[in-house]
């Protein structure tokens, strides 16, 4: 293992910002959007890793908390970001906790 896999990580939910932040050493390295519909469905529409912290595995462990976190919280989990909808392709233990996308989420999002 090289240096950068020793480096700390923290991911935390950013609620005034809508967002889950990924951390490296404390310096920001990426985050996942999100928007709360209705009472009960989180929506994730954007995830961004920024380049210089890229390959390291950062999306899918942002990912993996940012949507465990929301479950524990009592949201369900709409998919509408294109990397979020591929982990839970992959990713089975979600299914139960995920609904469709469906034209309000999408029209809520603009």
């Amino acid at each position: 293992m090289n240096d950068q896999n020793q480096q700390e990580v923290t991911i935390r939910d950013n609620p005034d910002m809508s967002r889950f932040d990924v951390l490296v050493e404390d310096t920001h390295a990426g985050f996942s959007v999100y928007k709360d519909f209705g009472e009960i469905q989180r929506i994730f529409y954007h995830t961004v890793i920024f380049d210089e912290f890229g390959g390291r595995g950062l999306a899918g462990a942002l990912t993996r908390t940012a949507l465990k976190t929301s479950v524990q919280a009592g949201y369900r989990i709409v998919a509408v970001c294109p990397y979020v909808k591929k982990w839970l392709s992959t990713h089975h233990d979600f299914d139960d906790a995920t609904d469709p996308v469906s034209r309000e989420h999408l029209r809520a999002l603009r």
